[in-house]
């Protein structure tokens, strides 16, 4: 059965953790269950960067960059997770190592987090959502029907991102740890738990058994979340 979204009946899902540690595949498949809109706001950062890399924009312009955030029109597609900005897919464009790499520091941006955090709870307030990111429970939406940190062990995450990414082990791992301290350290909305968040340790688990874990939490949680059948 499909969830059919209703003004009283929405539904906000929102996944925070680490990079690795699996949030992307699992928000996805919790998404494709439950009917709801996948919202990857890691790609918003990485949307933002791309267009300053095109606009020859430095990470150190926190005032353009900060413009160009509020400016930019980012949409999430209903087929295979497009990602648009300014009405062009740049699904493939924003998942290169340059624009990796600009987002990191893009995201550290005040004005950044504070254009992305707005368009977020746009996006939420509309339309039932599984949101994953760093802070979606704590900033974006802290009355989120349902929480969950997702973590692994920094040599799991790793592990998955080299194999994603075709790279190294030993680099990935130390970019990985730099990732951690920068998104745990940031004054602008810091990488933490919520209080009332349901921690989950992915290490060793397969990404059955967490969609599992999750659907169950979600059921638990609301009358509304019913698994589509079709």
């Amino acid at each position: 059965m499909c969830f059919h979204d209703n003004l009283s009946k929405r539904i906000t899902i929102a996944i925070d953790g680490p990079a690795g540690a699996g949030k992307s595949t699992i928000a996805r498949r919790i998404a494709g269950k439950l009917g709801f809109v996948y919202v990857d706001t890691g790609a918003m950062y990485r949307a933002v960067a791309l267009w300053a890399l095109r606009a020859n924009v430095s990470p150190s312009d926190m005032h353009r960059l900060e413009q160009l955030a509020n400016a930019a029109h980012i949409e999430f597609g209903p087929r295979d997770n497009a990602v648009l900005l300014n009405n062009e897919d740049v699904t493939a464009a924003i998942r290169t190592p340059e624009v990796s790499q600009a987002a990191s520091e893009v995201s550290l941006v005040p004005g950044v987090r504070r254009a992305m955090v707005e368009k977020q709870r746009e996006i939420g307030g509309r339309i039932s959502v599984v949101m994953e990111g760093r802070d979606i429970g704590t900033v974006v939406f802290p009355e989120a029907t349902v929480k969950i940190f997702l973590d692994a062990q920094p040599e799991e995450r790793a592990s998955r991102r080299a194999n994603e990414y075709a790279q190294p082990t030993d680099l990935v791992e130390r970019e990985l740890r730099e990732r951690d301290q920068r998104d745990r350290g940031r004054a602008e909305s810091p990488l933490v738990q919520a209080p009332d968040a349901v921690y989950i340790d992915t290490t060793g688990l397969t990404i059955d058994q967490v969609e599992a874990a999750i659907l169950k939490i979600v059921r638990e949680r609301t009358s509304n979340g019913r698994e589509r059948t079709h």
